[in-house]
């Protein structure tokens, strides 16, 4: 895992610069934009022209929307997007980062156009006639836009794509300029009646998944992925996903009634997710870090998972006390707030699903290992390993979601390993002993 969950800074990224040549990079960055923009116009064309051949294309629109102003100076910043979209693209430093860059792109233009193409909505505001420069942009757009590309808002998602690479890059204020003029192509996309609210929130969604499928750095979520042979882990996969589908059936369902169910397309997304990552994907599709923290993306998307993982917590440990001593300064318990963490000289966090909390001082290690299923052996190893030097350090919180199951593993391993137990059973009996609820995976029948 990396130790950020962020790109450096260009700053920190000049050694990087150096070893790979920019005209290779730029190159790549070119050929990038030779395949992307004749993609954009030709499906975007296309899925305008096959939502025009229906007989009735239906729209999503509030009744506060009628008060939104129209301003025609706005289609300034809404035509930029066009402009860093290409420059973000040839101001990087690596040709991996252009590659990632491209992938985000490219997921959102997909996405984005296959719902135009399965599900078209329709612009119903017309625009009042214009004049000079406004009105010359207006007719360009016009030119290749039709009222049919609506809800997720491609202009929406690339916004949050563009945003995020260029807020890692600048500071001062270059970055509050920078946050000013996103939220004005966002505004923009109201204000100049081409899309109606319900494209901001789906689009926004649509370009924190590309963010999440494509992060800066580290592994790539699907990278490596084989299904999984353990039948446990199947099961937990298929039960997510069948939560997923009907988070997504009630949305669709449930849109014919109002348009706020949409927002059960955000939990079906995160339940996908997480049910790929049991299918055999692992952990990494929660993106933490080495440190407990979790990519921005992530942090985001999986937001409603993690609601209920933190609300699963509090109903299986609001009776029990945080954390239980085990011996010589090693103590288990659930995943901690900051003020519990703030006890310890060093956490270790074995719940992949869970951040770190912002204010939580002192050392905190992670070892992210999916709830429920036996983790893998180099982690078991590397998380027990961790134990010895961090106890010579002060005390030690090893944590995961309850504290029942992956950290309770971990310290039965570490009691063995250092000694302390000289049998499984010995350990399994003084973890229980404290009266905390234990249920060791696999691993601890044989000696350590």
């Amino acid at each position: 895992m990396p130790a950020s969950a962020e790109p450096p800074p260009l700053s920190a990224t000049a050694a990087t610069a150096a070893a790979e040549p920019y005209g290779r990079v730029a190159l790549r960055a070119a050929l990038w934009l030779a395949f992307l923009a004749p993609f954009f116009y030709s499906t975007y064309g296309f899925a305008n022209w096959l939502a025009s051949t229906r007989n009735q294309v239906g729209s999503i629109v509030f009744s506060w929307e009628h008060h939104v102003p129209f301003l025609a100076w706005t289609i300034v910043p809404y035509w930029s997007i066009n402009l860093f979209y290409a420059l973000s693209l040839l101001l990087n430093d690596s040709k991996q980062r252009v590659n990632r860059l491209a992938g985000r792109y490219l997921t959102a233009q997909v996405v984005a156009v296959s719902c135009f193409i399965l599900f078209p909505l329709t612009a119903t505001f017309v625009r009042p006639a214009t004049t000079g420069l406004p009105g010359f942009m207006f007719a360009v757009l016009g030119g290749f836009d039709k009222p049919f590309n609506q809800a997720p808002s491609l202009h929406i998602a690339l916004l949050v794509i563009i945003w995020d690479h260029w807020r890692q890059r600048l500071s001062g204020p270059l970055l509050t300029l920078w946050h000013f003029w996103c939220f004005l192509i966002g505004a923009s996309v109201l204000t100049t009646w081409q899309h109606h609210f319900i494209d901001i929130p789906t689009g926004a969604l649509l370009g924190v998944f590309a963010l999440w499928l494509f992060p800066a750095t580290g592994e790539l979520p699907f990278a490596g992925f084989r299904l999984t042979a353990d039948g446990k882990a199947r099961r937990l996969s298929l039960c997510y996903a069948l939560g997923a589908a009907l988070a997504l059936a009630a949305a669709a369902i449930g849109a014919f009634f109002s348009a706020l169910a949409l927002v059960l397309f955000w939990p079906s997304l995160a339940l996908a997710i997480v049910a790929f990552g049991y299918a055999g994907a692992g952990p990494k599709v929660f993106q933490k870090t080495a440190d407990g923290r979790l990519s921005p993306a992530s942090r985001v998307l999986l937001w409603p998972y993690r609601l209920g993982a933190r609300t699963n917590v509090w109903a299986w440990t609001r009776k029990l006390p945080p954390v239980v001593a085990v011996t010589d300064g090693v103590f288990l318990g659930r995943f901690p707030d900051a003020a519990e963490a703030h006890g310890f000289g060093t956490v270790i966090d074995l719940a992949a699903e869970l951040e770190r909390p912002g204010d939580a001082p002192g050392r905190w290690i992670s070892f992210p290992m999916l709830d429920l299923l036996p983790p893998p052996a180099d982690t078991l190893d590397e998380a027990v390993a961790a134990i010895e030097p961090a106890r010579l350090q002060g005390t030690v919180l090893v944590c995961c979601a309850l504290g029942f199951q992956r950290s309770a593993t971990v310290v039965a391993r570490w009691l063995v390993a250092s000694g302390r137990s000289h049998t499984p059973a010995q350990a399994r009996k003084q973890l229980a002993a404290s009266g905390r609820p234990v249920h060791l995976q696999l691993g601890l029948d044989e000696p350590a």
